[in-house]
């Protein structure tokens, strides 16, 4: 019985410790990402609590392919698809061929797509983009599932999307496949 109760306590001590190192991560990534610093390193602006539907998105300042960095608010005035994948992850491959249609038939009517890509390796993310025929912007710090991104927009799983209005505020979010093509359709018409 003793023994059962000294176990009991060391995972009930490892559990805090382990929650509390997390939380100590996720508040350190959002202090370096304050765009307090002068600098062109990738920011991404500080989010108090959540993400929600009808909230601004964050901020996303993150270098593209050709390493020089894109604003997320820079597409204020267009609906836009904020993507979060990888090259790695197979959903998000799969889920490619439907963007790349969706992004054709809608980027005339006002859509736009910022891709924000979570591999940490620049070749494998740059071979996705050509062989999936990814057209619309794309980013990353290459810092994987440490990105600044993945605290601020409490990302646990990709693929991932939020789907912002003209004004940057978030109206949908992990859309796929047949909801996002209805979504749009009902935006931006046929």
């Amino acid at each position: 019985m003793k023994k059962l109760i000294i176990l009991a306590i060391a995972l009930i001590t490892f559990s805090c410790t382990n929650t509390a190192m997390e939380e100590k991560k996720v508040e350190k990534a959002a202090e370096e990402s304050s765009p307090k610093q002068e600098t062109t390193s990738p920011t991404v602006a500080p989010l108090s609590v959540g993400i929600r539907v009808g909230d601004v998105a964050p901020e996303i300042y993150l270098p593209n392919l050709n390493g020089k960095s894109v604003s997320l608010y820079s597409l204020r005035g267009k609906y836009v698809l904020v993507d979060f994948w990888a090259s790695w992850c197979g959903p998000c491959r799969y889920e490619n061929p439907n963007l790349v249609k969706l992004y054709s038939k809608y980027k005339e009517k006002g859509l736009e797509i910022y891709g924000v890509s979570l591999d940490q390796d620049k070749e494998s993310w740059e071979n996705a983009v050509k062989k999936d025929g990814i057209t619309w912007i794309q980013v990353s710090d290459l810092s994987q599932w440490n990105s600044v991104v993945v605290p601020l927009y409490q990302l646990e799983v990709i693929p991932a999307s939020f789907l912002l209005n003209k004004d940057g505020k978030i109206i949908a979010s992990y859309l796929r496949g047949p909801d996002l093509e209805n979504t749009l359709k009902q935006l931006l018409g046929e």
